[in-house]
């Protein structure tokens, strides 16, 4: 643990992209543990209300040389949230700037963590929320990166490799944790959709018909934010028993994607008195990624079995909170 000012024995924790999605909530939630906490995202980051933290917030441009390790200087724990998602997870195998944020911030972060490293004392925490890319395999299976077709998934996992490698040798304990479909909704709901239940539910809520890609019979395991943060935090206060390991976080349910629309299309309807919206299926169109077609369900067990963690948010609740929170 460092000292912080006047030998503050409280732990650092640091949120690398503490504006976003899951960074805004997480904030939240360690700002009411007593910690030092440092908030840096490209956006300045506002101090939760009540905050039992000492919380300092930092503006960063985590991109440029040497910026991850000022931002990460002393600190006992790190939760890396930074991810390309200006244009969701639809990363092409050209874009230089998304694999920059996705694989070479985390090659920064170990390379800082290993150069700011106390002699004798552990490794910082480090929280990595990944993706579903070890569907089937055990904790702390390996995937091969050249076998995965998806660039977002190879980044991801390759980004998975680095922070075991830098686990394996002490430089820091690593969990990431392979999330599915996360959706719900931030404090800041004027920000540009996350992922597919945001914008369906945008479109109901406009009168349009919601539409499907083929048969809609592919299924998804979808976990609301605040599971998420739930599990990051679970992450962090179990590091010692989950570090250098992937572990797949979600429902354990799969829903079938016509279901899902339909019942955004209900939970928009409820809301606003008006009749649901159609939900239409059609062709997949060309820039569809191949993961689009894949059955995504996980087994949250063995996360489970060591954090006691479990998704508490039902689905039929939370589609609802969501067209609550977008409605005008």
């Amino acid at each position: 643990m460092t000292a912080g000012p006047a030998g503050d024995e409280r732990p650092l924790v640091v949120v690398l992209g503490a504006s976003g999605f899951i960074g805004s909530p997480l904030t939240r939630a360690l700002a009411a543990r007593p910690v030092r906490l440092r908030l840096v995202a490209r956006r300045e980051t506002p101090v939760p209300d009540g905050a039992r933290a000492e919380t300092e917030v930092r503006t960063a441009d985590l991109s440029a040389p040497g910026a991850v390790a000022e931002a990460v200087r002393g600190a006992d724990a790190v939760f890396h949230l930074v991810a390309a998602t200006e244009a969701g997870w639809r990363v092409t195998e050209d874009d230089t700037a998304a694999e920059r944020l996705n694989v070479g911030l985390v090659h920064d972060l170990a390379a800082a963590l290993a150069a700011d490293r106390r002699p004798g004392a552990p490794g910082p925490v480090v929280v990595f929320p990944s993706t579903t890319t070890h569907l089937g395999a055990d904790p702390g299976a390996r995937v091969d990166p050249a076998g995965v077709k998806s660039p977002y998934v190879r980044q991801k996992l390759l980004a998975e490799h680095v922070l075991a490698r830098a686990s394996a040798e002490g430089v820091l304990r690593g969990v990431s944790l392979g999330l599915p479909t996360v959706f719900g909704h931030g404090p800041d709901t004027t920000a540009p959709d996350r992922g597919v239940v945001a914008a369906m539910t945008r479109r109901a809520l406009a009168g349009e018909p919601l539409t499907v890609w083929g048969d809609g019979s592919v299924r998804r395991d979808l976990v609301h934010v605040d599971d998420v943060v739930a599990a990051l935090l679970a992450a962090h206060d179990h590091a010692d028993r989950l570090a250098g390991t992937h572990w797949e976080i979600g429902t354990g349910t799969g829903v079938t994607l016509l279901s899902l629309f339909t019942g955004i299309a209900e939970a928009v309807a409820a809301r606003t008195g008006e009749p649901a919206v159609p939900v239409v299926t059609v062709a997949p169109p060309d820039h569809a990624d191949p993961a689009d077609a894949e059955d995504v369900v996980v087994d949250p067990e063995p996360f489970h079995r060591v954090t006691g963690w479990r998704a508490r948010v039902g689905l039929a609740e939370a589609l609802g909170r969501t067209a609550g929170a977008l409605a005008p």
